[in-house]
């Protein structure tokens, strides 16, 4: 019987992946304090993961500025790099491969987890309707953010240069930068988040002007073949509004080929945060942007995944491959069960977010473990 797609080798940029599952960016909470350091913890939760063709980490900030939940792992300090080198050596001795996800919460966060207790930083003056993390236990309504001056541009760019720096000394194996999900990339694109009236809003070519010098920027440091990028384009979580959703996405799609990036991974319009809808616009699905990617650019699919629907999407081209996320959490041997069509674990949310080992490191692997080859 001839081995599903979705369980061979693909080159992906400067890759090549064993096989076409990766795990999506799971943000878990888990950062050593004080100073959202990696520890030995994380690298075992990852370690024990790398059987996925790719590991793409949880969302990372990239400053001070960039956190909106508690005990998140950050990219803006040596230490945190140093935290890092944990979890890639432990992924790469695993025998797989790791990107790091830069991320920016802009207005999704809260003065206790600003700097001096300063207010969030958006594109503009406008508040998300939502609520942080600021504590285990304790949310708090998200203020409304403090426009950044044009000036101050420049150097939040810089901010994700240094981290992909940093990405670099910690050992990854490139990074993904997350436009997605109601972040701060995605606030800039929004014709409902952003009403500046400078050369970073008005214009859809404005909107994503931050986006592209963000591109630049990092694939500056790395090159664009060990870059990617996430993208959600049915995205509501965070408040976003477009007026033309499908519009506004192409032309992200249309201004990103020229950085011939190893990815695009687009989050499809079944998911809303971490849980599936029933019904959904399927004209935003990720199949539908395909045509628009120039060279070797790979398409990965997120969002809702079952072995069925993995297998079906790389069979039909749709996708080069498929990433999983709430599974990888209760699976540390996700290939291996899918590959085999064993039984899956079942995830529990109360320990998603926060907390220790319990629910992140003992899940239980197949015993014994079956051959994937």
């Amino acid at each position: 019987m001839k081995t599903p797609t979705l369980f061979t080798p693909l080159q992906l940029g400067a890759l090549t992946l064993s096989n076409r599952i990766v795990m999506a960016p799971l943000t878990r909470m888990r950062a050593g304090m004080p100073g959202n350091i990696p520890t030995a913890l994380n690298a075992t939760y990852y370690r024990q993961r790398a059987t996925a063709g790719l590991i793409v980490t949880e969302a990372t900030p990239i400053s001070a500025t960039g956190h909106g939940y508690f005990h998140t792992p950050g990219i803006h300090t040596p230490a945190q790099a140093e935290g890092w080198k944990l979890v890639t050596d432990a992924v790469h001795q695993a025998g797989g491969k790791i990107f790091l996800q830069l991320w920016h919460v802009g207005r999704q966060s809260h003065n206790d987890l600003q700097p001096g207790g300063a207010l969030p930083v958006a594109p503009s003056a406008i508040a998300s309707g939502g609520q942080s993390p600021v504590a285990p236990g304790i949310f708090k309504t998200q203020p409304v953010p403090r426009a950044l001056e044009t000036t101050e541009i420049p150097t939040l760019v810089d901010d994700y240069r240094h981290a992909a720096a940093l990405a670099q000394i910690a050992g990854f194996d490139g990074v993904e930068i997350h436009a997605a999900n109601g972040y701060l990339l995605e606030q800039f694109l929004s014709d409902h988040a952003n009403v500046r009236t400078d050369r970073y809003g008005g214009s859809l070519a404005n909107r994503a002007r931050l986006l592209l010098e963000v591109t630049a920027a990092v694939t500056a440091v790395w090159s664009g073949e060990r870059v990617g990028i996430r993208l959600s384009p049915a995205n509501t979580f965070g408040g976003i509004q477009h007026k033309d959703r499908l519009g506004t996405y192409r032309h992200v799609v249309n201004e990103l080929n020229p950085f011939k990036l190893a990815y695009l991974h687009l989050v499809e319009p079944r998911v809303a945060g971490n849980s599936d809808l029933d019904t959904f616009d399927d004209t935003l699905s990720s199949h539908h942007f395909r045509e628009l990617i120039s060279g070797d650019t790979r398409l990965i699919s997120a969002g809702g995944h079952s072995r069925a629907s993995g297998v079906q999407t790389v069979e039909s081209g749709q996708a080069d491959a498929v990433a999983y996320g709430r599974q990888f959490i209760a699976n540390p041997d996700l290939v291996a069960r899918l590959a085999t069509d064993a039984p899956l674990n079942s995830y529990d949310r109360t320990s998603f977010y926060g907390g220790a080992g319990q629910g992140y490191i003992d899940y239980p692997f197949l015993s014994p473990q079956p051959s994937v080859t």
